[in-house]
C-alpha cells in the first residue's frame, strides 16, 4: 500500500471516483479477460493515483460482453472470478479507504433471466414481472414505435414471443425486457437484491443504470416516487449508502430525480467542459433532442445553475461531474487526439467543484470511438506481452503505437499520467478545492476561463488558457502566490502572468 496515498485526506463522498470495465482492466489469470484478482492487484496503483472510490460496470452473470442484461442478480460473472474473490477485492479496497460502487441494472434484466423465461407462460406468477400488451392496445395508444433518444437508438420497444398475441416491452432492445414496477413483488425482489449487495457482500453503493426509464416519460412522477422509495429502502440497510443515477436528460428533467439519489451524472456539465475545450473559448452545452447544443455560458455557470436546482430538492446532493464514460467517445478522440486539449479538459474537471469521475485509461490518454466495444478497449499497462493487458478484443484505437503505456508514463514526470496524479493529489489536500464554491472571474478574454473557489476564509483563483496562444495578464487582483500550475513557472505573478497555451494556474491571496 502506498504510504503517500495514506496521508491524503479522505473526502468521500466529495471524492474522485474511477470507473472500471472489469473485462478490460487487468487479467490476473492469463485467460485474456480482466478479473477481480487482477483488479485487486492494482489497488495500490489506484490508491497512489489518489482515487477514493471505484465504480464497476456490471459484474453479474450475463450473456453479453457488456453485462447490462443480467441473468442472476445474486452472483458474479464467472469470467471475472468467484464471489469470494470479489469480496476479497472489496475488503482490500476498504483497507485503503477506497469505496466500491457497483452498477445495479434494475430497469431491465436479460431475456435469458429465469424470471423472463418463466414469464413466457401466461399463467406464471412471473408474467406480471414484465410489461405485456396486445397489438390492439399498443396501436390504440400509438406506441408501437418510439423515437431514437440520446441513450437508446432502439425504436421498436414492443417485442413478439412465438405463438403469443401479447408483446413484451423492452426500451433498449428485445434482449433486455423491462421490469414492471407497478407490481409490488418486483419492487420487493429489487430491494432484496440491494440488501444482499450492501449487507452480505459489503459494497458501498450503486450506480443505477437507465434510472430515467423505470416508467415511461409520461409517468415521470412515478419515476421520481420510485427512486425516493428506493433510496429510503437502501438507507435502511446502510444509512451511508451512496446512490448515483444515470438520467440522460437536461437539467429541468433531471432535477426532480435528485430526491432519490446521492448524486446524478451531470451530462450538461460534461458536454460544456468538452465543448469549451474543443472550441477554445468559454461556452456552455446542454442536452437537446438526441445530442446537445452549444450556447453562451460557461462551465462555472453550468455547475452553479445545476447545483442550485439539485439542492432545492435535495440539500445533501453531491454534484457528480465527469468528461466521458463508457457510453461516449473517449475524451482524447473527441478532442481529435490533441493531448494538450485532453490535459486541459482534465484540468478544468479537477479544479471545478463537485465529485469528479474518471473513466479508466483517461489518465493515460486512451483513445476510442464508437461502436461501444472500441471505447472499452484494454487498459495499456505496458508494451510487454506479460503485462496483464487483456486480450478479449483487438484494440483499434488504444495501442502501444498510439498511446504511451502506463509503465512508460510513470517514468516521465511530464506525462498525462502525472498530470492527472498531480491534479488529483492537489485537490485532495485542499479543502477549498474539494468543498469550495465557485464564482466566475471576468478576465476580459473569452479564451481564458477564470473562476474563484472559496471555502471559509480561503480563496483560490483558477485560470485556464483555452487557446493555442500564450496569454499575458497583469497582476490578478491580489492573487499573488502560485499554489499549483501545470507548467514550470518562469515569472512572478506580481509582475504579471504569462500563461502558455492550454495551461492552467492556481493562485492564492496569501503569500
Amino acid at each position: 500500500m502506498s504510504e503517500k496515498a495514506d496521508k491524503l485526506p479522505v473526502r468521500w463522498p466529495h471524492a474522485v471516483t474511477y470507473e472500471i470495465f472489469v473485462q478490460s482492466f487487468y487479467d490476473g489469470n492469463g485467460d485474456g479477460i480482466g478479473d477481480f484478482s487482477g483488479m485487486t492487484s492494482k489497488l495500490d496503483y489506484l490508491d497512489d493515483l489518489g482515487v477514493e472510490a471505484i465504480w464497476l460496470m456490471p459484474i453479474n452473470p450475463s450473456p453479453t460482453y457488456h453485462k447490462y442484461d443480467v441473468t442472476d442478480y445474486h452472483d458474479v460473472h464467472p469470467d471475472y472470478g468467484t464471489m469470494e474473490e470479489f469480496k476479497a477485492f472489496v475488503a482490500q479496497a476498504h483497507e485503503r479507504d477506497i469505496k466500491v460502487i457497483m452498477d445495479l441494472v434494475i430497469n431491465h434484466c436479460s431475456s435469458e433471466h429465469p424470471w423472463f423465461i418463466a414469464a413466457q407462460d401466461p399463467e406464471s406468477k412471473y408474467r406480471d414481472y414484465f410489461v405485456w400488451a396486445d397489438m390492439d392496445e399498443i396501436e390504440a395508444e400509438g406506441k408501437l414505435e418510439k423515437e431514437a433518444t440520446g441513450d437508446s437508438d432502439n425504436t421498436h420497444q414492443w417485442n413478439e414471443v412465438e405463438d403469443q398475441e401479447e408483446l413484451y416491452y423492452a426500451f433498449f432492445w428485445g434482449g433486455m425486457p423491462d421490469l414492471n414496477y407497478d407490481n409490488p413483488a418486483v419492487r420487493e425482489e429489487v430491494y432484496k437484491i440491494g440488501k444482499f449487495w450492501l449487507e452480505d457482500v459489503g459494497v458501498d453503493g450503486f450506480r443505477l443504470d437507465a434510472a430515467k426509464h423505470i416508467y415511461p416519460d409520461y409517468r415521470a412522477e412515478d419515476n421520481h416516487d420510485f427512486w425516493a422509495e428506493f433510496k429510503q429502502k437502501m438507507e435502511s440497510f446502510n444509512p451511508d449508502v451512496y446512490l448515483v443515477g444515470e438520467v440522460w436528460a437536461d437539467l429541468e428533467t433531471q432535477q426532480p430525480f435528485a430526491v432519490g439519489f446521492t448524486g446524478l451524472f451531470n451530462f450538461d456539465l460534461a458536454f460544456t467542459i468538452m465543448e469549451t475545450v474543443k472550441n477554445e473559448q468559454v461556452v456552455s452545452a446542454s442536452i437537446h433532442e438526441n445530442a446537445w447544443k452549444v450556447d453562451q455560458g460557461s462551465p462555472v455557470g453550468m455547475y452553479n445553475e445545476s447545483m442550485e436546482a439539485f439542492e432545492a430538492v435535495n440539500p445533501k446532493f453531491v454534484n457528480t461531474t465527469f468528461l466521458t464514460n463508457h457510453d461516449q467517445n473517449r475524451a482524447m478522440s473527441f478532442l481529435e487526439n490533441n493531448e494538450d486539449k485532453a490535459r486541459l479538459a482534465a484540468s478544468i474537471l479537477l479544479t471545478l467543484p463537485g465529485a469528479p469521475y474518471l473513466y479508466y485509461g483517461e489518465e493515460i490518454g486512451m483513445r476510442g470511438m464508437k461502436p461501444d466495444e472500441q471505447i472499452r478497449e484494454p487498459f495499456l499497462w505496458s508494451a510487454r506481452p506479460d503485462s496483464g493487458q487483456t486480450t478479449w478484443i483487438k484494440a483499434e484505437f488504444s495501442t502501444s503505437e498510439t498511446v504511451m503505456p502506463l509503465d512508460e508514463q510513470m517514468k516521465d514526470s511530464s506525462s498525462m499520467y502525472h498530470h492527472y496524479r498531480n491534479l488529483i493529489r492537489f485537490r485532495r489536500t485542499s479543502e477549498v478545492m474539494t468543498f469550495g464554491t465557485s464564482e466566475p472571474k471576468d478576465l476580459s478574454d473569452n479564451e481564458l476561463m477564470g473562476f474563484v473557489r472559496q471555502h471559509g476564509e480561503e480563496e483560490l483563483l483558477i485560470i485556464h488558457n483555452l487557446s493555442a496562444d500564450t496569454k499575458r495578464m497583469s497582476e490578478p487582483a491580489g492573487f499573488v502566490n502560485t499554489v499549483f500550475s501545470t507548467y514550470p513557472m518562469k515569472n512572478d505573478p506580481k509582475d504579471g502572468l504569462v500563461l502558455p497555451a492550454y495551461q492552467s494556474i492556481i493562485l492564492s491571496k496569501k503569500p
